[in-house]
């Protein structure tokens, strides 16, 4: 019997004897049985009406010399994408909801007469399986565009209408091209946002956002922001001046990818942020978060690299590699694993630096010296106690470097020429903290080696202190504090001392000595200044699940009204080393001198009170004095604060400072100061509003007003420029500065997706 097939089948046209096969069936003999099935190996995820072979069975749709017969024929099912692990789900075609009308009669059972199978066969609506069938090709097709689709899609169109007197910025009917602002008057801008998400598998996410500039306005007063790599410029060529009228219309904004395998995840990012590594046992912050809101769009910074968690046999590993892992950062790997070992949590970080990474773009992330450094790190809990001690090398690339100390007195300083060596590579840091009740206390201290620099504490302690170890080589330091809680209200005074292994330059050192820099010297003495500080921190807060420190409280926080109160005061007995800062064109220089030896303080407060959950205010003050980062000796007395109230789809931002620096880095930097500066934003959206500055569909008008005086840029006492703007007054009001700026911008957001 089984010959008598193989013979039959074997003499068919089209069979193949290399996999017996006829068109779409495959043939297996064996043991006296046979059998055919569907061959999804071809062409089985498409539906194929191409009739690629021919049945003599069917010979009413047989015509001679053609095919009648395709791969489909018993294709009741179709084949869903293949996922990670090479499976698929199959999904019910029309005729699988027929045939199964079909196989509810038992044509066997007693009483099934060939009328009532007619019957039966007539009442199966095939219609009714074509829908259902429908449905499930849709819901393949649902899953099959999910591995790719848009994810976001973003415009923001704002207007700018900008005047004021005593300024040198030109008239809307004069602009100056060399300048920015470089007119007054109206303009306008628009940007747009495209996102682009990628799923190849439930495991695998990727995503990138392009960035796409309409009209860049040339006159907003703070004149610094993302879209303005898309202003023209001109650039000097053999034939002269070319003028680049539409440069970085279309670019990255940002990219992410996440891959959750089962022996590792893998995650990439450019320009998304990422968090550091103080909580899991990286004591030295060798590896810092990388979330800088605002700040990296308006310089136009970059972050770019990847992160891998080791998992199984790879537990307590994780990795970090790229060419700029942190704003500022140098191209570089780093590795830590940690491991529990009896009472001890044991960890070692190790941070290599490939390259340097060239120019920085902005004071607020300036590169440090090309570098090597390995930590451990050790702790252990004794009932209410926790103790931790670490141990750091770093800076070894720098031994050899040249530095000069200064001795002696104002005009009589000898300048010595020094080397780092080895015992400037090594540092030890020591903490132990106490918890108990009602009562916190801590104590920590460190002594870091000249080049043996780690990274500034980003982990809390007990509550939000601002005093903390800067992480800086060349140093000595000493902190303590504790907080004690009465009922709703929390007590927390906290001390620091600090002192430079080798002191900064002094001001008035003369040639050859010169202040010290983090670019041309092994290192300098900045945030490692002598210091001896304290502060004290109340907090009054009912609701206590939601942490008042906590960095998302703004969204978080439910009480009806918490707030705190903080005084910080600092002693500086000495200046510090130079500074480094940037020209209009971003390029970097050294200052030449240092702001003085000058004591500094500051109180600060924050409110928080969320009524309802339509209905919330959260505000924040500070008063101090403070000094420049650059060379200027001003010192300058400030006020300043913001107040954020929600109210249903409503939201106002009001921000104000009296005698403070402007929203730039270059403004502290050289000292720039507003006698006053006025910010009010009130907006509506199609939703909730958010807390966060973050894409939402809303829209908006905001002013904003600043008073100049000879502290201010863009002051020009001698320069009345047209009032473009009647509705505004020229005229400086009494007892602020001199002159006037001010903007009135409108700005429509739509944001679609994440």
């Amino acid at each position: 019997m089984v010959e008598n097939w193989k013979e039959i089948y074997e003499n068919a046209a089209g069979f193949d004897k290399a996999d017996n096969s006829i068109g779409g069936f495959t043939f297996q003999f064996s043991d006296g049985w046979w059998k055919y099935g569907f061959d999804d190996r071809k062409n089985s995820d498409v539906h194929d009406k191409n009739a690629s072979w021919s049945n003599g069975g069917y010979a009413r749709d047989l015509a001679p010399g053609e095919n009648n017969m395709n791969e489909e024929w018993f294709g009741i099912c179709a084949k869903g994408p293949t996922n990670e692990r090479g499976l698929y789900n199959l999904y019910p075609r029309a005729a699988y909801y027929a045939l199964k009308e079909a196989h509810q009669l038992n044509p066997y059972r007693e009483g099934v007469t060939a009328e009532i199978v007619k019957d039966h066969f007539d009442n199966i609506q095939l219609m009714d399986a074509v829908l259902k069938a429908r449905g499930d090709k849709a819901a393949l097709k649902s899953q099959s565009s999910d591995k790719i689709r848009l994810s976001n899609l973003r415009a923001e169109f704002t207007t700018f209408n900008t005047g004021g007197n005593l300024i040198t910025t030109p008239s809307d009917a004069n602009p100056d091209e060399s300048t920015y602002p470089n007119k007054l008057g109206f303009d306008h801008m628009q940007s747009y946002f495209i996102g682009v998400e990628g799923n190849p598998s439930s495991n695998m996410r990727a995503n990138v956002n392009f960035n796409i500039l309409g009209n860049v306005a040339e006159n907003p007063i703070d004149e610094i922001f993302y879209e303005n790599t898309g202003r023209p410029f001109s650039v000097n060529t053999d034939e002269g001046n070319v003028d680049i009228t539409d440069p970085n219309r279309v670019k990255v904004y940002n990219a992410e990818f996440e891959w959750n395998a089962k022996d590792f995840d893998l995650r990439g990012f450019y320009r998304t942020g990422h968090y550091h590594w103080g909580y899991e046992g990286d004591f030295f912050g060798l590896y810092p978060q990388a979330n800088y809101g605002t700040n990296l769009d308006i310089y136009n910074g970059e972050i770019l690299g990847f992160e891998v968690d080791g998992k199984k046999g790879l537990k307590g590993l994780k990795a970090a590699f790229g060419p700029q892992l942190w704003w500022g950062a140098n191209p570089a790997i780093l590795l830590k694993y940690s491991k529990k070992l009896g009472h001890y949590n044991l960890t070692a970080v190790y941070h290599e630096d490939i390259d340097e990474v060239g120019e920085a773009v902005t004071s607020i992330a300036v590169p440090l010296p090309k570098t090597r450094r390995v930590t451990l790190h050790a702790k252990r809990e004794f009932g209410a106690f926790e103790i931790e001690a670490g141990g750091i090398w770093g800076g070894q690339p720098l031994n050899g470097r040249q530095f000069q100390i200064a001795e002696g007195q104002t005009g009589n300083y000898i300048i010595y020429n020094d080397k780092v060596n080895e015992k400037d590579n090594w540092g030890a840091k020591a903490k132990i903290t106490f918890q108990k009740g009602l009562f916190n206390w801590y104590a920590q201290g460190a002594t870091m080696g000249l080049v043996a620099n780690g990274g500034a504490d980003q982990t809390q302690t007990f509550t939000g202190w601002r005093l903390k170890d800067s992480g800086s080589g060349n140093q000595n330091n000493f902190l303590t504090g504790f907080t004690y809680t009465i009922g709703n209200v929390q007590i927390a005074p906290n001390f620091l001392w600090q002192k430079p292994i080798v002191d900064a330059m002094p001001n008035d050192v003369d040639a050859p000595g010169r202040l010290r820099n983090i670019q041309d010297d092994p290192f300098a003495v900045r945030g490692n200044r002598e210091t001896t500080a304290g502060e004290i921190l109340f907090t009054y807060d009912p609701t206590p699940g939601t942490w008042m420190y906590e960095w998302d409280n703004d969204r978080q926080e439910d009480a009806k009204f918490a707030f705190n109160f903080g005084f910080v005061f600092r002693h500086h007995p000495t200046a510090q080393d130079a500074a480094i800062g940037f020209l209009a064109d971003r390029s970097s220089f050294a200052f030449p001198n240092a702001a003085p030896a000058q004591d500094l303080w500051e109180a600060h407060s924050r409110i928080v009170s969320k009524v309802s959950p339509d209905l919330g205010l959260i505000a924040n003050f500070y008063a101090g004095n403070g000094q420049a980062n650059g060379s200027d000796e001003r010192m300058i007395q400030r006020v300043g604060g913001d107040i954020r109230l929600i109210y249903n789809k409503f939201k106002l931002i009001h921000s104000f400072k009296i005698n403070d620096w402007g929203p730039f880095d270059y403004h502290r930097d050289f000292n720039l100061t507003y006698p006053v500066q006025l910010m009010l934003d009130l907006s509506t959206s199609i939703g909730k509003q958010d807390w966060f500055i973050l894409p939402n569909t809303k829209i908006g008008v905001r002013g904003t007003w600043r008073s100049l005086n000879e502290f201010s840029p863009r002051y020009a006492p001698n320069v009345v420029p047209p009032n473009i703007f009647p509705a505004i007054p020229t005229i400086s009001p009494v007892g602020f500065g001199d002159g006037n700026e001010w903007e009135i911008r409108t700005y429509i957001h739509i944001n679609i997706g994440k």
